[in-house]
């Protein structure tokens, strides 16, 4: 049954995953940024952002569900809003505002904000906890890509 907590975290993980395929443009200057040989194919961001993100929704319903008093619900909610914000500003900073060396500054509270949701659904429920696993592991590999595509083209702006 779909009730407020479920509807929220599906809206959560759908509009992250929405805006951020329509914030990532692909284009010529994208496209002519060096790039280290260790970095998958555009095409896998897409499918491993939709399921680290359905991951991570699929946590906030478990942790919600174990979330007992008022104090414990707005943990829930406020390490998920903060994350909202620094998910939703990575993207452009990277491809709209063309500044990778943003995106590096940027994506240190993007992966502080992950951190604080492994911590806060780890303690409410375990396997909220490991559901968010994927979502750390993949933001510091994309950090470390951030990092090299900087150091690979800078100076930017």
């Amino acid at each position: 049954m779909l009730n407020s907590p479920i509807i929220a975290a599906i809206a959560w993980a759908v509009i992250l995953s929405g805006a951020g395929g329509l914030l990532t443009d692909i284009g010529s200057w994208y496209r002519d940024l060096k790039k280290p040989s260790w970095q998958p194919p555009d095409w896998l961001f897409g499918p491993a952002w939709t399921i680290i993100l359905g991951l991570a929704a699929w946590a906030a319903i478990l942790s919600w569900d174990q979330a007992y008093s008022e104090s414990e619900q707005a943990m829930v909610i406020s390490v998920y809003a903060a994350n909202f914000l620094f998910h939703l500003l990575w993207s452009p900073l990277f491809f709209k505002y063309k500044r990778p060396d943003w995106a590096l500054v940027e994506v240190v509270f993007l992966w502080l904000s992950v951190v604080a949701m492994l911590y806060v659904t780890w303690s409410l429920a375990p396997l909220a906890g490991l559901l968010i696993l994927p979502y750390i592991l993949w933001v510091s590999f994309a950090a470390t890509l951030n990092a090299k595509i900087v150091q690979l083209n800078r100076p930017f702006g």
